[in-house]
């Protein structure tokens, strides 16, 4: 599980340096592709798996699963990160998610997520207040 929040800085080279304590779960390989709210999602390579045979299982007929699957795995890039943890982000996917300098990698339970500061911060204001409001409609019975 992938938990904390981390920032560190996107080198002249477009490379990340992945946070250590989640270098060992994803040295295996892992995929990256567009997120959500304009963010990244980096996931394990099998976790990346599991969720591409959740998205082959629907019919090819569901308009919205088609839409997203095409974004989804059009964008995807995948590789092994390097001895010191690193992973090159595409510019296509930098470009996407507004990726300058500095940035915040989070944990994301079965993915990790990398934000530009900037979006990150913002979407962490406007999001926090809500955040007491949320729990019973996604934590069924509560905590």
């Amino acid at each position: 599980m992938f938990l904390g929040t981390h920032t560190p800085r996107l080198d002249e080279k477009g490379r990340l340096i992945l946070p250590a304590k989640f270098r060992d779960e994803l040295a295996g390989g892992v995929v990256i592709t567009k997120g959500q709210d304009r963010c990244l999602y980096v996931f394990p390579t099998p976790e990346f798996h599991r969720i591409a045979d959740q998205l082959r299982a629907q019919p090819m007929t569901n308009k919205a699963a088609r839409a997203y699957s095409r974004v989804f795995f059009a964008s995807a890039h995948d590789e092994v990160p390097d001895k010191q943890g690193r992973v090159t982000i595409p510019s296509h996917l930098r470009t996407y998610a507004a990726l300058d300098r500095d940035l915040v990698v989070i944990g994301a339970s079965t993915r990790v997520e990398i934000w530009d500061r900037t979006a990150w911060e913002s979407y962490l204001a406007d999001s926090e207040d809500d955040f007491a409001d949320i729990e019973e409609g996604v934590l069924p019975g509560g905590l």
